[in-house]
């Protein structure tokens, strides 16, 4: 049962789960598997691997980083991973979700809603034109990402949006951690960032990294480029 795998998850991360929140969990869960019958969300199902796979996962990142009082913004967040079940864990996270389809964003707009968390900013737009508008760039404590992407290629998405002194927090297998920092050295040195360490974590016995980068300065003003050259000739 998936409350039951939250409870006993949580604490291997640092974390306590009261039962308000275990509650949100669980509508939360509900509402991805009806909504998936008809919109495909996410191809993990059953309770078991959402809570393992979706949640605990996404509630790595507040056993790594406080959030209270933070502002977050979780870029390509899809169903709303990692960003959601972070701001069901801690109240006082200022979230915004964003991702490029609307469908999704439809969904959580839903889904906060029936949460309860009405303060919650979804919206639908690409990250290399939202990060150039006022109050979007360098304006975030946290940029955080779970997409399936080179690290270099999240970093030119995601670093614009962060403010200096703050982190952007990429979510790897421990297999690529490494290696994609590797690659993308000269990217986040160019956007204004360092790299700043790795979190080690397991969920239900599966490793995971979260790749921790801090904005030192502003990202300069040509960055980020548009998608088509981010993908095809990635800094």
């Amino acid at each position: 049962m998936l409350r039951e795998k939250l409870v006993s998850g949580a604490p291997a991360l640092g974390l306590r789960l009261g039962g308000e929140q275990l509650s949100l969990f669980e509508t939360y869960a509900r509402e991805l598997e009806e909504y998936g019958k008809n919109v495909n969300l996410t191809a993990i199902t059953g309770e078991d691997d959402i809570a393992v796979l979706h949640f605990l996962d996404s509630l790595s990142i507040a056993a790594a980083v406080p959030l209270a009082g933070r502002s977050m913004i979780d870029v390509g967040t899809g169903a709303g991973f990692p960003g959601l079940p972070l701001r069901i864990y801690e109240s006082g996270l200022r979230l915004t979700l964003l991702d490029s389809a609307q469908k999704k964003v439809d969904f959580l707009d839903a889904l906060c809603g029936k949460l309860g968390l009405e303060d919650v900013d979804c919206r639908c737009g690409r990250a290399e034109e939202l990060s150039r508008q006022s109050g979007n760039r360098d304006s975030f404590d946290y940029a955080v990402s779970r997409a399936v992407a080179q690290l270099r290629v999240l970093c030119e998405l995601c670093l614009p949006f962060v403010r200096p002194g703050g982190t952007f927090i990429a979510m790897k297998t421990p297999e690529s951690a490494g290696r994609e920092l590797g690659e993308a050295s000269a990217a986040v040195g160019e956007l204004g960032g360092k790299f700043e360490r790795f979190f080690d974590y397991e969920t239900d016995g599966i490793a995971r990294t979260l790749v921790m980068i801090t904005k030192i300065a502003p990202t300069p003003g040509k960055y980020p480029r548009r998608f088509s050259r981010i993908k095809n000739d990635p800094l």
